[in-house]
């Protein structure tokens, strides 16, 4: 390319480049430098279009001093700030410009030094520290403010847009692409400055910091979100996290807000099981949960406990699916079934399903369940800590005179997990390491408790009903009516927090008709 003159004087004259990330930046150089433009860079940027043939005049010669402290000092200097922030329409700024030598700057690529990366890769500190960029955050912010005259690009997926716009406006760019360019520029030092935040914080195990900081990566935008008329997107915050949101889409078309919204609290509850567990789920509350060696039978008996549920529901794995499940899944409607693989034999099967998607994690990792909860109010949001506590016998505390036997134990632990994850009021039979029936979202804990053993009757299709199971609430017994319908039932066990000032009559009740009861001493509450 020849290089390109004009006599037009708001034409860019002088751009700064300095990149971590090089991806296209010789290629946007040279078009910089074909319409003569002067580039100034600095350390490695510099090296690197200087070996592409590009003419690069460096930063120490425009500030007269040198880059010193290992580079940590190089570009914090009132020159390039003065030529980044001069406002050229202003006679007070042009005279002191020319007054202290100020060369004005029309053009800043920039891109920080790889925290986010360095944190994910596991950096020690004293890496994670050198790699806190500070030139450049406070270039780009200079940059970005004085968008009337100058341009900044963060994102080497914009050069080409910001090379046509040049072309198409005599040399400059125009003051709607500076515009969008400040936009994006601005929310990238946001989202670097709140992930080094977020960092410090974890660092001193401050879980609730008097100023937090939310940030998120765009991962995708959605056709809507709960609803047709609701505009939607997912965000990422943890590339690292082996979850939903991160998982690879082996198959299947695009996920759907609620699609992602239903894989994620099932991910969430299998990957509690150390078991080979199944989980569905449907409408942001489990229909079917069951554990065993088997997983056909596993994957069956989850099935189970509510088709009619299940149907168009989310199916969770916490071992890679195999051909025996696959063909019962092949069997029925569902619309995302998520695991950490899948063999190549169940990939087979499924593959004929065009719209069901597989979502593959590569992993179940225990800080999953450790991430904080966040819910948006009106004029703010809520924080809390991840509900990770797990019960395990020997905190437990039998209260009537009968104990429970092992296999009655174990499925009141696996109920009381359940619990955990059904939307309160929380109600969950089960038997034999499998939900029998499950009552959810009820201002009522009777009514949850007569839903639950209702679906146990009218729905589950591996028992009669409700009988010989025990059962799992997710608060205490306020009175002794919501115990009495489980006895009612036939169940033989039942855990629950206890605390409640009537907890004498439900023991006395639980006595009477001869239930084993325990107390954990911890509420499970899931608005």
């Amino acid at each position: 390319m020849q290089k390109i003159t004009t006599k037009n004087d708001s034409r860019i004259k002088r751009a700064l480049i300095s990149v971590f990330d090089k991806a296209g930046i010789l290629e946007f150089a040279k078009f910089l430098d074909d319409m003569d433009i002067e580039i100034i860079s600095t350390g490695g940027t510099a090296k690197a279009l200087r070996d592409a043939g590009i003419t690069v005049r460096d930063i120490s010669n425009l500030t007269s001093f040198p880059e010193i402290m290992d580079g940590r000092v190089k570009t914090l200097h009132p020159l390039v700030h003065g030529g980044l922030l001069g406002v050229r329409d202003s006679k007070e700024h042009n005279d002191q410009a020319k007054e202290h030598g100020i060369e004005y700057i029309d053009l800043v690529v920039v891109n920080l030094y790889p925290f986010e990366q360095t944190v994910a890769k596991g950096g020690s500190f004293d890496e994670i520290i050198e790699n806190i960029d500070i030139g450049g955050p406070a270039m780009i912010r200079s940059a970005s403010k004085n968008f009337k005259f100058v341009s900044v690009i963060v994102n080497p997926e914009r050069y080409a847009e910001v090379t046509a716009n040049i072309q198409e406006n005599n040399g400059n760019t125009s003051l709607a692409l500076r515009k969008s360019l400040a936009a994006e520029a601005f929310s990238r030092t946001g989202y670097y400055d709140g992930a080094i935040s977020n960092w410090f914080n974890g660092q001193l195990n401050n879980k609730l910091p008097e100023n937090l900081v939310m940030t998120g990566k765009r991962k995708s935008l959605m056709r809507y979100g709960e609803n047709p008329h609701q505009a939607a997107a997912l965000y990422i915050n943890d590339t690292a996290m082996s979850c939903a949101a991160n998982a690879q889409i082996i198959q299947g078309k695009e996920l759907s807000y609620n699609n992602i919204l239903d894989a994620d609290s099932a991910y969430e509850l299998v990957s509690e099981f150390e078991q080979p567990s199944v989980v569905i789920v449907k409408h942001n509350n489990p229909c079917g949960v069951a554990s065993g060696k088997d997983q056909k039978e596993t994957y069956l008996k989850a099935l189970g406990c509510d088709p009619v549920s299940s149907y168009g529901g989310i199916f969770a794995f916490n071992r890679e699916v195999e051909k025996a499940a696959a063909i019962e899944i092949a069997k029925i409607f569902a619309e995302v079934v998520i695991a950490p693989s899948f063999s190549k034999e169940a990939l087979e099967i499924l593959s004929p399903r065009k719209n069901l998607r597989l979502l593959a994690t590569g992993s179940i990792i225990e800080d999953l369940r450790r991430k904080p909860v966040v819910k948006s109010i009106g004029g703010g949001f809520l924080v809390q800590e991840k509900d990770s506590i797990v019960v395990n016998e020997a905190e437990l505390k039998v209260v009537t005179k009968r104990a429970p036997t092992k296999q009655e134990m174990a499925d009141l632990i696996f109920a009381f997990t359940i619990c955990k994850h059904v939307k309160s009021n929380a109600i969950v039979y089960a038997k034999d390491l499998a939900t029998v029936g499950i009552g959810a979202g009820q201002m009522s804990r009777v009514d949850s408790a007569r839903i639950g053993a209702w679906k146990a009757t009218d729905t589950n299709t591996n028992v009669e009903n409700a009988k010989g199971s025990v059962l799992a609430s997710d608060a205490f017994f306020p009175f002794a009516d919501g115990l009495e319908a489980a006895i009612k039932e036939g169940c033989t066990a039942v855990i629950q927090p206890g605390g409640s000032v009537r907890d004498p009559e439900v023991i006395e009740a639980a006595d009477k008709a001869g239930l084993a009861m325990v107390f954990t001493g911890i509420r499970h509450f899931r608005h």
